[in-house]
């Protein structure tokens, strides 16, 4: 084989022993990844999702709590999004989970288009966006108020990214989930994060 030959096939070759060696990384993630949907499913873990995608940053000036019409919302892909999410849970085998979201529009939408039964507003979950003081206080409340939740159904709920990253330091891209493990801590255990599904 001349010279030329051998170049070409270097490439390839470097691929291959990429592939071999990444091969047992890729297999231990998703191991991890069901492990974690094991916990919640047995109610040792929640699931926390960012709403889907609402074009734009934060609130209008006007923004009224309980009418859409003054706020930032779904767009039509934030809502086939959210019942992407939807689908996921199911073939997870969470059909019915406890599910609570913030109280505002696009995360109620988002836990509403998922279809997965009723849906809890819980204001520990709500944006403090436009009031960053009141982070660290809700944050706390949050934890409490879950900690305090007898066991039951798998546990969903769905906020804003602010919210994920007071209590992660994790900064969710729109439609992500993390599945965090019971009891719910200050520096929580990410057992794993989910991308939007596709």
């Amino acid at each position: 084989m001349g010279a030329d030959g051998a170049a070409r096939q270097r490439p390839s070759l470097i691929l291959c022993l990429l592939a071999l060696l990444l091969a047992p990384l890729w297999a231990l993630a998703a191991e991890q990844e069901e492990q974690a949907w094991q916990a919640l499913r047995e109610g040792r873990a929640l699931l926390i999702l960012r709403h889907t995608t609402a074009p734009g940053t934060g609130d209008p000036a006007h923004f009224q709590l309980g009418n859409c019409s003054t706020q930032r919302n779904l767009s039509q892909q934030g809502r086939e999004e959210a019942r992407r999410w939807g689908a996921l849970l199911r073939s997870q085998g969470i059909e019915r989970p406890r599910l609570f979201s913030s109280r505002w529009c696009r995360a109620l939408d988002t836990a509403r288009e998922m279809e997965l039964g009723t849906v809890q507003p819980l204001p520990a979950l709500d944006s403090f966006f436009a009031l960053p003081g009141d982070g660290s206080e809700q944050t706390s409340q949050l934890i409490r108020s879950i900690n305090l939740m007898p066991p039951g159904e798998p546990l969903v709920l769905v906020s804003h990214q602010v919210n994920i990253t007071a209590l992660t330091r994790i900064f969710p891209a729109s439609g992500e989930g993390l599945i965090l493990a019971l009891p719910l801590r200050a520096a929580p255990q990410v057992l794993a994060r989910i991308a939007p599904p596709r």
